[in-house]
């Protein structure tokens, strides 16, 4: 990746590649099924004071991501997901590509007087871009969904039903007398007819904004950045500088404390969002890490005690052996008898014959460790039959038959 952001025209260092654009704005499109996905959970436990906020999520998580987004577009010079890849963005008064194009555009505005930041307007159309458009395209696609977008009506509708074209909804009166009615069916009609053509002329043309950026065409990846005259840039160590720096100097004196408190107080805004750009990504890996532990197909589900449908039980090592010579007295020949006990039954104390092994690692002949297997009642058979345990001889735990190992060989 840093071998093709090097080559031709981006040889300028500044100059993000295609893959940092497009990891930046794909992390922007996860935030909020993630955040919808986090609340929908915990307003299972909450309804109460939750259920409304997941039921207007779109509306809620535009209008906090507009402030979100323009602390960060006036504090850092790049959007929330910019931010975090270390990106900005600036004004542009030159065209080309290149180091060249970087020497003229620091020329250009040195001569002007002018600076790169963004200004009013440009924080202001990059908002519009960032959160505003968004926000329609979701209820755009929401909108066609529940049209019935995405269904080919031919495959639901009889040769005699009639036709569901805007034309053919407007001039069938028979269908509904009011005018008004038939101009709202017709309207929708026309959305649903039409948003697929849009919406794939708006990928193509993000496709060719992009081809043009990835081969130093264009300075700009999204049509939206000519029209507002701005480019993503990295970071550099000027920026990381200015950002660090006080923006007002210490005061000689200790100030009191209420003027402190009151300090901190209008400054606890600014300083949670800049906090953001850190405490959100890893919330999110946090609560997706503990969600896959509980889940069933989790670490927690396998290493559980509990039994639960279909799960297999964890095997337990048996014990470590105690090191020769630690025992004394009256433990030596305890342990003299385990020895010897290697190679014979745990159950009539001989020869193993057909070995068998248990979860804890004792092993036993196969008739006798089945002999072993409890028996219960049947009273529809008029007799007894195996219940599918038995108690392990040496660790005295349940063991089910269906854990019990063959030793072939």
């Amino acid at each position: 990746m840093e071998y093709l952001a090097d080559q031709g025209p981006a040889q300028d260092p500044y100059r993000p590649s295609i893959f940092e654009l497009a990891a930046q704005d794909q992390l922007r499109d996860l935030l909020s099924p993630v955040v919808r996905y986090v609340l929908s959970v915990f307003a299972q436990r909450h309804p109460r004071y939750l259920l409304r906020i997941v039921n207007h999520h779109d509306g809620l998580f535009a209008l906090a991501m507009w402030f979100v987004e323009r602390h960060y577009l006036v504090a850092h010079g790049g959007s929330f997901t910019e931010t975090f890849y270390g990106l900005k963005r600036r004004k542009v008064l030159g065209s080309g590509g290149g180091g060249a194009r970087e020497e003229r555009t620091k020329a250009a505005f040195a001569l002007t007087g002018k600076s790169d930041r963004l200004g009013s307007n440009e924080v202001t159309g990059s908002l519009v871009f960032l959160v505003l458009l968004p926000y329609l395209k979701i209820k755009a696609t929401d909108l066609y969904e529940r049209l019935g977008g995405g269904v080919d009506a031919d495959l639901f509708s009889s040769p005699s039903s009639p036709s569901s074209s805007p034309l053919a909804i407007l001039r069938n009166s028979s269908l509904n007398p009011s005018l008004l009615a038939r101009l709202k069916l017709a309207s929708q009609a026309l959305f649903k007819l039409s948003y697929p053509h849009a919406n794939l002329v708006w990928e193509l043309v993000l496709l060719v904004y992009n081809l043009r950026y990835l081969f130093g065409r264009s300075p700009y990846w999204r049509p939206w950045f000519r029209l507002l005259g701005i480019e993503v840039r990295r970071m550099g160590q000027e920026d990381y500088r200015l950002f660090a720096a006080p923006r007002n100097s210490p005061p000689t004196t200790r100030p009191p404390v209420l003027t402190i408190l009151r300090r901190l107080v209008r400054l606890s805004p600014a300083l949670a969002l800049d906090s953001l750009r850190l405490v959100l990504p890893l919330s999110i890996f946090g609560f997706r890490l503990l969600e896959w532990w509980y889940s069933p197909a989790g670490a927690s589900g396998r290493l559980g005690s509990g039994r639960k449908a279909g799960a297999q039980p964890a095997l337990r090592a048996p014990p470590p052996p105690r090191p020769r010579g630690a025992a004394a007295g009256g433990d030596e020949g305890k342990e003299d008898e385990e020895v010897a006990a290697r190679g014979q039954c745990v159950v009539h104390g001989g020869k193993v014959e057909n070995p068998t092994a248990l979860p804890s690692g004792w092993v036993g002949c196969y008739r006798c460790l089945r002999a072993l297997e409890e028996e219960v009642e049947d009273a529809a058979l008029g007799g007894t039959r195996g219940s599918g345990r038995l108690r392990d001889p040496k660790t005295g735990e349940w063991v089910e038959v269906g854990r019990l190992r063959r030793i072939m060989g």
